[in-house]
């Protein structure tokens, strides 16, 4: 039987090609942003979409717009806003997107499905967020299971970035028996990969002048792949009616990748970035400089233009004296090449830095989707 799925506070989609990956039909998405719901519903044609404030929403408003009843949905995901709990903010109690993340729990309790996932930036265990915590969980204690929070680092499932974020995952008790601990999600892990690994394949000649998205078009090398299973997620393993199909032709049939925008450093730049070690950050600049046989730093996403439209420190590539581009961003995130982002380099990297990595998302998924057909029924 087809499962069902929904993501809440979707961006781009990194955990929707999580759940698709793991065999699950991502029937909706619901996210706010013009240009993420825009790249979502890109990569994810078949899928309907809600352009809607979360916290405004109801469960009957959901299934209406998605056209399912209640009962036939599988699985709720969803990453809120953590900008109110990230240690890189203010960790701001009065952040009015913390309240997001009670919405997240509320829609879960109304909706009523199979299970759920909600991941969230580290902080969100800080003990000054507990009451916020209690809140939100009290929405949903009565009706599911609900596993302590999973603090899960990507480089341990095969991400080359030591981004760690935790996960709420709950299961309905009157329908299911969990059996699952912490230690059964690493069973779908990838084997790990480093930063030089992970951008095989890819220019590493990155013209200043590619600025436009007709320019960030850019061959790759697949020969330089490895064996890992890593570059198997790069190439294929497309879910049915997932992917846009431009993107994925000129991929597949002339090696094309989109995403390679330059960007022009001043000479002065560059010999300060040369000079660097690997590790090491710049002191005006901020950026690290990559090492190749060790992982990506946490991705930021900067901020919005409510926040001032600043754009997040970019690593230096460990072998040009330059910042990554977004496709190599997107590789350090774990993101298949033929996934797209937005055309230009801002939005792109917002995109990626706000995105779960879909090799996360489909272990933990994956693992979900197994226990779900092997646990007892109440």
């Amino acid at each position: 039987m087809e499962q069902k799925i929904i993501d809440l506070f979707a961006g781009v989609g990194g955990l929707s090609l999580g759940a698709a990956r793991a065999g699950f039909n991502v029937v909706g998405a619901i996210e706010l942003d013009d240009h993420a719901i825009a790249t979502h519903a890109k990569n994810f044609p078949s899928t309907r979409h809600i352009q809607k404030n979360i916290h405004d929403l109801t469960a009957k408003e959901i299934f209406e717009d998605l056209k399912i009843v209640k009962g036939e949905l599988s699985g709720v995901i969803g990453g809120p806003p953590c900008q109110g709990f990230s240690s890189m903010g203010k960790r701001d109690l009065e952040d009015p997107r913390n309240n997001l993340f009670n919405d997240f729990f509320r829609l879960v309790s109304e909706l009523e499905p199979d299970f759920f996932v909600a991941e969230n930036v580290t902080g969100i265990l800080n003990d000054k967020y507990k009451d916020i915590r209690k809140a939100a969980l009290s929405h949903v204690e009565e009706k599911y299971d609900l596993l302590n929070p999973i603090k899960i680092k990507a480089s341990d499932f095969g991400a080359p970035t030591i981004r760690t974020r935790i996960f709420f995952i709950g299961f309905r008790k009157n329908k299911f028996k969990n059996t699952l601990n912490e230690g059964d999600f690493y069973k779908h892990a990838l084997k790990s990969i480093t930063v030089d690994q992970a951008l095989k394949g890819l220019p590493q000649k990155i013209e200043s002048t590619w600025l436009k998205e007709t320019d960030s078009w850019q061959p790759i090398n697949k020969e330089e792949f490895g064996e890992e299973l890593f570059f198997e997620k790069l190439i294929g393993d497309i879910p049915l009616n997932i992917g846009d199909k431009e993107s994925i032709k000129k991929y597949c049939e002339l090696n094309l990748v989109s995403g390679c925008h330059g960007t022009r450093h001043s000479l002065e730049v560059e010999k300060r970035y040369e000079k660097l070690n690997f590790g090491e950050q710049d002191k005006i600049s901020k950026s690290v400089r990559l090492k190749p046989d060790g992982y990506c730093p946490t991705l930021r996403a900067g901020t919005g233009s409510d926040k001032g439209s600043y754009q997040a420190v970019r690593p230096i590539h460990f072998k040009e004296p330059r910042v990554i581009t977004p496709r190599e961003a997107a590789r350090l995130q774990g993101f298949p090449d033929w996934f797209v982002f937005h055309e230009t380099k801002w939005h792109s990297f917002r995109q990626i830095g706000n995105s779960v990595s879909p090799i996360v998302a489909e272990a933990i998924l994956k693992t979900i989707k197994d226990s779900l057909a092997n646990c007892n029924t109440r």
